[in-house]
């Protein structure tokens, strides 16, 4: 039976620890990444880092917002237009995409990165208040693309009724 040299041994250990860490670790996409390959993890943690940063707990990703902000960034991507009614008001979109709780939302036209977007809101005292308020606690977002390259940005926040009222 061979020995186990330390050389051996050592290549052995680093085989075990490089196999563990592939099968835990998620992949990463190869190429370039576009605003519209975005994975809802990726999105929530750029949203919670600035929420963190400012002393604000983390929102929930929540698909159902995710659907209503699609349908927003597309009709305005469509239309080249920023508007937060195109012929259908926000909770109107919200409930067409089965979510019945208070909503926020945040458009932005242009940005090129969820970065640029989320500090295009930052600089804006309404979007900003809805981007850290403590009332929500999910949201969904979602970019959209005209033909001429024009990204379109829409964040909906979500929550209960329950804490607007006063």
């Amino acid at each position: 039976m061979p020995s186990l040299t330390r050389r051996g041994f050592i290549a052995l250990g680093a085989t075990s620890l490089l196999a563990a860490c592939t099968a835990t670790m998620p992949a990463i996409p190869a190429g370039p990444r576009t605003p519209e390959s975005l994975t809802p993890q990726e999105i929530a943690t750029a949203i919670n880092t600035v929420r963190r940063a400012n002393g604000r707990t983390p929102w929930a990703y929540n698909p159902l917002l995710a659907a209503a902000a699609k349908s927003q960034s597309s009709l305005m991507a469509s239309r080249d237009q920023l508007s937060h009614d195109l012929g259908t008001t926000l909770r109107q979109r919200v409930t067409a995409a089965g979510y019945t709780g208070a909503v926020g939302e945040n458009l932005a036209k242009g940005y090129t990165s969820l970065e640029e977007a989320i500090g295009g809101w930052l600089n804006s005292p309404g979007h900003r208040s809805t981007l850290l308020s403590d009332k929500f606690v999910e949201f969904g977002l979602a970019v959209s693309r005209t033909a001429q390259g024009k990204l379109y940005w829409a964040l909906i926040a979500g929550g209960s009724f329950d804490a607007w009222r006063v």
